[in-house]
């Protein structure tokens, strides 16, 4: 099958990556060549040139706009002109491109609106909530675009029923059981106030525990103002590391904890945790509790600090062979590109 596979430009898909929506993106293009399928990745330049990306944009930076232009009063921000002229300029090259399918996981809503000028039908992918500009799209949407959700949970955000819910895979390959015994916690993820660091951080010197926060900190602000003064001999920021970085701190360490301030959409890094063998302690929001089972983590209402810091001495008794078992059950990459592939399919009858 040809597939036309559209990233999001906000982030370079390459080690370290920015999020789990970039790790997503690149893991599935290599899934689905690897069983066969010939698969167009385009995304912004500075991603990593194993995947062989068509750039839409030069990086995830700034295109350059003339004088005259960004002197005009009605010029919205300079991210969100240069996400509207990457993905328009893509979506009127694909109008007669020679693909099957169009896989969209993009937060944009350009690749919605004009999936009606393609020739291939679309399978877009609902990786957060609704935004405005997207759900407006959706709204318009025409019979060949297909909606796919990461969680019921996310579903049930949006007004627009979707087609089929899909998990997201990780490579079990990749994110092997560890030991732990290190006695510590562990907490990564972007620095940001929807996922709110500083409550683990909180929670941890409640709970008496040593806890490594692993992650990129792009709010300057959030970070100089919730979380450093939280930081201490026992509780560090270890920085943006990259993926087998990430793998050897989670697989030394006892639990992990989540902390979502929002629904949270996917629950990746909780995955990913799971597949080390790390039991998790979170608030009970979004996707979590279909990823969380009673045998793998402790899950307590948001915002109760008290209780996570209770839910992470109760996970690190857990089964650490259980959380292995719960993410092989959610699924490998394999699993996931498969699954996409009978989305696909279903598209084109």
């Amino acid at each position: 099958m040809r597939i036309a596979l559209i990233a999001s430009v906000r982030h370079g898909l390459r080690e370290p990556h920015a999020g789990g929506l970039e790790r997503h993106t690149a893991d599935l293009s290599r899934a689905l060549r690897d069983q066969g399928h010939e698969v167009a990745v385009y995304a912004s330049g500075d991603s990593d040139p194993e995947l062989r990306v068509t750039p839409i944009c030069p990086s995830a930076t700034r295109l350059d706009f003339s004088d005259a232009a960004r002197g005009d009063v009605s010029m919205l921000s300079d991210r969100f002109m240069d996400e509207h002229h990457a993905y328009l300029s893509l979506m009127l090259s694909l109008a007669d491109a020679d693909v099957d399918v169009v896989h969209d996981n993009s937060l944009h809503y350009l690749p919605v609106a004009m999936a009606r000028t393609l020739r291939a039908p679309v399978v877009k992918v609902l990786h957060t909530p609704p935004t405005p500009w997207l759900e407006s799209a959706i709204a318009h949407r025409d019979r060949s675009t297909v909606l796919v959700s990461v969680s019921h949970a996310n579903a049930a955000t949006w007004s627009t029923p979707v087609d089929a819910v899909l998990h997201n895979g990780i490579d079990l390959d990749r994110f092997l059981p560890g030991a732990g015994g290190d006695g510590t916690a562990v907490w990564v993820g972007r620095l940001v106030p929807e996922k709110a660091p500083h409550e683990a951080l909180r929670a941890a010197r409640l709970a008496d525990l040593d806890l490594a926060v692993v992650g990129p900190a792009p709010d300057a602000d959030y970070f100089a103002r919730e979380v450093r003064p939280l930081l201490d001999d026992r509780r560090t920021w270890l920085g943006h590391l990259d993926g087998d970085a990430i793998i050897a701190r989670l697989q030394a360490a006892d639990v992990a904890v989540v902390t979502p301030a929002w629904d949270e959409p996917v629950g990746l890094g909780v995955t990913e945790a799971l597949a080390c063998g790390v039991p998790v302690a979170g608030y009970a929001r979004g996707a979590l509790p279909e990823i969380v089972t009673p045998d793998c983590g402790v899950l307590v209402p948001p915002g109760d600090l008290p209780g996570l810091a209770r839910a992470l001495r109760q996970a690190m008794a857990l089964d650490r062979s259980a959380c292995r078992r719960r993410a092989e059950a959610l699924g490998s990459i394999d699993r996931m590109a498969r699954s996409y592939l009978q989305v696909y399919e279903a598209a084109l009858t």
